[in-house]
């Protein structure tokens, strides 16, 4: 990208900082899989849907933003830089046209970010701020980064562990959890193992935005047995933590072993010539976890916890 010879570009630049309360290993995770970042990339409102992203140098990124009035809003970036899990830098070759630069540094179990934007020109810059208010959606862009990875971290810390190995099947809804488990029930009769957990039990995190009254509301986990003992779990993946729930892919077969290396033959198996959307690694939270969609299209998560 060329720019003016001017050392000065603090009238064309954007930034913003946050500490993540998350470790670095998963926010780099988060920020370089499609099927991660389309889920809470964008302003508040925003959906995606990503054709191409190779996150290497001179890798192509190609993606289209879907806005809450129905307009699409089609991107494509080149990423020059990329340092894992430490840097990210890519340039956004459509209109408007800027440079991007993030940098990813641990502190302990979390993660502080620093979003930098730097516009062509200073016209640019201000057109931009102008018309689509660029500096508010990239704070809400950062909103939506905090709450999808504390999203993802509190529903993998349910997932109950013990040491006699069980599948189950993990579900997600767009916020109607509660009315759909409630069903279930009237169906299968029994109790909720553990009764109901919601969002607004989260302790509040440093630099996490608050939630809103509604979203507090909201289903972190339940468990109901059905026949045989088999358990159905579920959370709400609202729209308001930058996530979207498709028909057909918001449910999850949930594999938990009884030793790690069972679960890791299981991960490799299931996972040939599919999708893996969170590799297999020791958690910080104490689990050996990963999932993936297998090449027919089903998803599967795996969860190992050693218990004393």
């Amino acid at each position: 990208m060329k720019t003016a010879q001017n050392s000065d570009t603090s009238d064309r630049e954007i930034s913003v900082s946050r500490l993540m309360n998350a470790p670095i290993e998963l926010v780099w995770e988060v920020w370089t899989n499609p099927e991660h970042i389309k889920k809470w990339w964008g302003p508040t409102g925003f959906t995606n849907t990503i054709d191409k992203m190779e996150v290497k140098p001179e890798g192509i990124w190609e993606f289209v933003m879907h806005g809450p009035d129905g307009v699409d809003y089609k991107n494509k970036s080149i990423f020059k830089e990329i340092d894992k899990p430490n840097r990210i830098v890519f340039e956004h070759i459509t209109g408007p046209k800027f440079l991007t630069t993030v940098t990813f540094t641990a502190e302990g179990d979390k993660t502080f970010i620093h979003w930098h934007m730097l516009f062509e020109s200073k016209e640019q810059f201000e057109q931009v701020v102008k018309t689509f208010k660029a500096d508010e959606g990239l704070k809400q862009n950062v909103d939506k980064l905090s709450h999808y990875l504390q999203a993802q971290i509190t529903i993998r810390k349910q997932l109950k562990t013990n040491k006699m190995a069980r599948v189950s099947t993990y579900l997600n809804f767009p916020g109607t959890t509660e009315e759909a488990f409630n069903f279930y029930k009237s169906v299968f009769g029994g109790e909720f193992n553990g009764g109901i957990q919601r969002f607004g039990e989260i302790p509040a995190q440093e630099g996490m935005p608050p939630l809103s009254d509604e979203d507090k509301k909201l289903i972190l986990h339940i468990e109901l047995p059905i026949l045989g003992g088999y358990i159905l779990m579920a959370t709400d993946a609202p729209e308001s933590f930058g996530m979207k729930v498709n028909k057909g892919d918001n449910m999850h077969i949930n594999l938990e072993p009884d030793s790690r290396e069972e679960t890791k033959r299981l991960f490799d198996a299931l996972s040939a010539g599919g999708n893996v959307t969170m590799e297999l690694q020791d958690m910080f939270w104490g689990a050996y976890y990963g999932s993936f969609t297998d090449k027919y299209g089903i998803n599967w998560m795996v969860n190992f916890t050693e218990i004393a």
